[in-house]
């Protein structure tokens, strides 16, 4: 007779919900580091209404930059979207499903449009540009620059979604909601920046570096919440 041997289950810490819960969790801070490092590679876009020669130049002539920017880019939202899956189990264990809907809601929007917006620049920086059709690439370069301003609306749905959704649920302090609630007004104003020209513009200072620094930094502090939170269950 033969002994039956029992069977050994391993179990790798990989396949643990806590791994998958502390990753998507950190997505915050990958996304920004992402973000950042595609905005060097990318380089300082032409722009509303640069000649075309400065579009053959930049789009043309740093193509391959701009498409590994892309790649980056591409990470970065894929990151974002992981992490306000993550925000919106988190809120829905502390009983703001409201919330947490409107966190899933609103990455969504500003996932499609960044993608938008990275589809536009690849496709100008691998095919268009170098085309000679220096119309189609104007005007394609100019509804980049629309795009980054409207985007402004779901970027701040979403840091209004994190802000006031970890408050309600105690996470966070009245000094730390009062930020996120200037993060949002702060975010909202990069959708009024329709000046023709200067800091105000849709090519701007603000437009371009204001805004988006100040969602990058709020992502940061709420990748930090909720690292610094334990799970209280397996959602994942």
């Amino acid at each position: 007779m033969s002994a039956s041997t029992p069977a050994v289950s391993r179990t790798s810490v990989y396949t643990t919900p806590a791994f998958w819960e502390r990753l998507w969790r950190t997505g915050g801070i990958q996304s920004a580091g992402l973000f950042i490092v595609g905005y060097i590679i990318y380089g300082h876009q032409p722009q509303v209404g640069a000649p075309g020669d400065a579009l053959v130049a930049f789009y043309n002539g740093g193509r391959t930059q701009i498409l590994i920017a892309a790649v980056f880019y591409g990470f970065a939202v894929l990151n974002l979207t992981w992490f306000a899956a993550a925000l919106r189990t988190t809120l829905a264990d502390a009983g703001q499903d409201g919330w947490g809907a409107a966190a899933t809601a609103s990455s969504a929007a500003v996932g499609g449009l960044f993608l938008l917006l990275n589809s536009v620049v690849a496709v100008l920086a691998y095919s268009i540009a170098a085309s000679g059709n220096q119309t189609l690439t104007s005007g394609l370069n100019d509804l980049t620059w629309a795009v980054v301003v409207l985007s402004s609306f779901p970027r701040a749905m979403l840091i209004m979604a994190a802000a006031f959704g970890l408050w309600r649920a105690r996470l966070i302090s009245n000094a730390l909601f009062t930020a996120g609630v200037a993060a949002v007004v702060l975010v909202l104003l990069g959708g009024t920046t329709w000046l023709s020209a200067g800091f105000w513009a849709p090519d701007g200072a603000y437009s371009r570096l204001v805004s988006p620094a100040v969602g990058v930094v709020w992502g940061l502090v709420v990748s930090w919440v909720l690292l610094s939170r334990p799970a209280t269950r397996a959602g994942w």
